[in-house]
């Protein structure tokens, strides 16, 4: 570890976020399993990348060559470790938008959002709903050649569609109240509901963002674009991290928080949930939506002795599964409210991305074997 922090001159910390992150591979060491061990070649790359100085404003736009590819977009960004929608505060928003107000202000429409539908799942959860939107994807039609507004229906349409198949009550109730109907909830926790998916909606160029945009980009149609981004969800170190926190908590339950976080932090691994590399000093979403309600016991004493044993605090992922605990919601709550709720960001990139004309075609760096009689160049 003091070597890892010594060339990256960075704090212990940040190597946890990094290695959360998926940016650093983590072993045991076999002489000592107190001792962990990073992959030097990570820690070259990024000792690499911070020498190169390279900022955001500096990378040519469209390019994917750098570390860190740059697309314009509108629809959010960080501004002193706050997120804005189209240059209004998130967590602000959070406090009374609805999300089908969210929806309106980064799809910028003209007429008011209805995520109403009556359409029904046999067993509302994660197969129904990518398998709904599969079969949607098969017979959708190109977004070329048609008009904004008519894109905009199509996609109102795609999330009350999506929101039922992840088990929302079918009616004309906005999304937050249908989600809690079907999950057999109260007026007062389809509050909590409301301010979550708010906050989940968007999170800039995220890489299920950028997968719509692709998909957008060859004139994929609407639920072809947001199946492209939904997969890339589900991956374990983007929207199905809250996964990993449940799990954590369950540990706790079973074990006591003490020997849990103990042996974490004993072999070097990180708590999932715990520390932001764009929130150092926090996630505001997570405290957000942490100051409305009280988690259950051992949840919040997890929480507390965690943050103060590494200096991290909880992210939005330990909020969404202490919600799950809180209101007794099904397992697969965190990640049906954070898919329903971002695919409202990725179809907004997927509409952005029309206006640029141009598909999105990186270019590979061959280092693989040369062909037999090829010369370098």
């Amino acid at each position: 570890m003091n070597e890892a922090c010594s060339r990256l001159g960075v704090r212990p910390q940040t190597i946890y976020a990094y290695v959360s992150r998926g940016k650093v591979e983590v072993m045991s060491d076999p002489a000592d399993t107190r001792r962990s061990l990073y992959r030097a070649e990570d820690i070259a790359a990024l000792a690499r990348r911070k020498q190169a100085g390279r900022k955001h404003e500096t990378l040519a736009a469209n390019t994917l060559f750098g570390a860190e590819p740059s697309i314009p977009t509108a629809i959010s960004t960080f501004v002193r470790e706050r997120l804005y929608y189209r240059g209004q505060d998130a967590v602000a928003l959070a406090a009374t938008a609805t999300i089908e107000e969210v929806a309106r202000l980064l799809w910028d429409a003209e007429q008011p959002v209805d995520f109403s539908s009556t359409a029904r799942a046999g067993k509302p959860g994660r197969v129904a709903a990518f398998r709904t939107l599969a079969t949607l994807a098969a017979t959708g039609h190109s977004t070329h050649g048609r008009m904004t507004h008519v894109l905009h229906l199509e996609a109102q349409s795609l999330v009350g569609k999506l929101a039922n198949a992840f088990g929302a009550q079918p009616g004309q109730h906005p999304l937050h109240l249908r989600f809690a109907q079907g999950w057999k909830q109260p007026p007062k926790a389809g509050e909590l509901l409301r301010t979550a998916m708010v906050l989940l909606v968007d999170h800039e160029l995220t890489s299920s963002a950028f997968a719509a945009r692709i998909a957008a980009s060859t004139g994929a149609s609407l639920p072809a674009c947001l199946l492209a981004g939904l997969t890339t969800l589900s991956g374990p170190l983007h929207g199905d991290a809250s996964g990993r926190v449940r799990a954590l908590f369950n540990e706790a339950e079973r074990q006591g928080e003490d020997q849990v976080i103990a042996h974490y932090l004993s072999t070097g691994m990180p708590l999932p949930g715990f520390g932001h590399h764009l929130y150092p000093e926090g996630d505001p979403r997570a405290a957000a939506l942490l100051a409305m309600f009280e988690p259950p016991k051992t949840i919040a004493r997890l929480i507390g002795k965690a943050s103060g044993l590494t200096g991290l605090q909880p992210n939005l992922d330990v909020a969404l599964a202490a919600l799950v605990a809180h209101c007794g919601l099904p397992d697969d709550a965190a990640f049906a409210m954070f898919a329903t709720a971002r695919s409202i960001g990725l179809l907004a990139h997927s509409l952005e991305q029309l206006g640029v004309g141009q598909v999105i075609r990186p270019r590979g760096r061959y280092v693989g074997v040369m062909p037999a009689g090829a010369s370098a160049r």
